[in-house]
């Protein structure tokens, strides 16, 4: 595997502790996408250094890293400039490739997409993220001596590929039209079904719980985003069919040519009648990830849909065990499963399911609730029937 360095700003805004967790979470992008980092970098700086992101000195000391182990590739935790890529490119030389946050997630993006809808997605946020930033792919002229004829030359070429770029640009959104309007006649086939949406930050065990739903083969993966095509199935349960939908999992600081070329998929959650919210529970930051996925679902105008709160893999959840002569007040590491379940959690609305995909522990409990959420929601859109159930 190709090594990495991996490195973030700590800010009055982003403490250190919140910073080892979101590098954490690049760490585990960066291993989804194929590269072993071996070694964080961190700087304290109030705002990121508008030249090179961490300030010179800082970035010395990783070139001096970088050359002893021979390390290829960088990637910073935020985004970065056009201008700040080109100046730490400088320092660090051309022989070490630099990747910031969303250069990132858009290539596990285009090796994760499958269909030709998210194939275009990605390609069009591929495209509209490169557009700002093509000058830096042209810096071999900046090493060219002065003089007449030199300078115009650079220009016209960046301003040719900037014409095709955004006629390539033009032409995906067309595509993504045509794309869309398929989608929507399929759904408008599907339209006297209930429809019930999973959502849930990336590597939540989504596609797990649609498969021993729907008892389908949708592909499953311990890695982040191993799903980006959405994937609708029929569930019956009891006597009441519905339509099971699995989509895009969400991730904090999701790049914006991202979250626009993937509004159309993201459709499937609008048009949801119910949302069931994954939540990986043994992850120690599952908190901030609910706040991560309510933030979206508010994004996208869908907050005050009914949504069944289900958290999952109660079987790899862990705490640790406090001494019973231990006076210091408990914290979220130290709650067992039995005691977290009477903190907030508990004033929830209709209560949380906890389960594991995996295992289908607490699958028929699980399974009874969708089904009373489900048989409500009919009864509402078909009164005539409900004798039926």
């Amino acid at each position: 595997m190709e090594k990495a360095i991996l490195i973030a700003i700590i800010t009055p805004h982003q403490r250190k502790e919140q910073v080892q967790e979101y590098l954490d979470e690049l760490d585990f992008l960066a291993r989804t996408a194929g590269v072993e980092p071996i070694k964080r970098f961190t700087q304290k700086l109030k705002i990121a250094d508008d030249k090179t992101f961490i300030g010179k000195g800082k970035l010395i000391e990783v070139l001096n890293y970088i050359r002893e182990y021979k390390i290829k590739l960088l990637i910073f935790d935020d985004d970065l400039t056009p201008s700040q890529t080109r100046n730490i490119h400088r320092i660090i030389g051309e022989h070490c490739k630099i990747l910031d946050r969303s250069n990132l997630i858009l290539d596990i993006f285009a090796s994760r997409a499958k269909t030709a809808q998210a194939r275009t997605q990605v390609e069009l946020a591929q495209y509209e993220y490169l557009l700002p930033r093509l000058t830096r792919l042209w810096t071999h002229l900046e090493r060219q001596k002065g003089g007449i004829g030199m300078r115009g030359p650079g220009e016209t070429q960046i301003e040719t590929d900037r014409r095709i770029i955004k006629d390539k640009i033009s032409l995906l959104k067309k595509q993504l039209v045509k794309i869309d309007k398929q989608a929507l006649t399929r759904r408008k086939g599907r339209k006297h079904l209930i429809r019930v949406a999973l959502v849930g930050y990336t590597n939540a065990g989504k596609s797990t719980l649609m498969n021993k739903l729907a008892k389908s083969e949708v592909f499953a993966e311990d890695k982040l985003f191993a799903t980006l095509d959405t994937t609708v199935r029929k569930v019956v349960i009891g006597n009441l069919p519905f339509l099971l939908t699995d989509t895009v999992g969400f991730i904090r600081k999701l790049p914006h040519q991202l979250v626009e070329s993937f509004k159309s998929t993201l459709d499937e959650v609008r048009e949801a009648d119910l949302l069931i919210h994954l939540v990986d529970i043994s992850n120690p930051n599952f908190e901030d990830h609910i706040d991560v996925v309510n933030r979206t679902l508010a994004d996208l105008d869908v907050k005050e849909k009914p949504v069944l709160l289900v958290f999952n893999k109660i079987d790899a959840y862990s705490f640790i065990k406090k001494d019973e002569d231990d006076l210091m007040p408990k914290t979220k590491e130290n709650l067992s499963l039995e005691e977290l379940k009477k903190t907030w959690i508990a004033d929830m609305q209709g209560g949380a399911a906890f389960i594991s995909a995996l295992n289908k522990t607490h699958f028929e409990e699980l399974k009874q609730r969708i089904y009373l959420k489900v048989k409500s929601l009919h009864e509402l859109r078909y009164p005539y029937n409900n004798f039926l159930y």
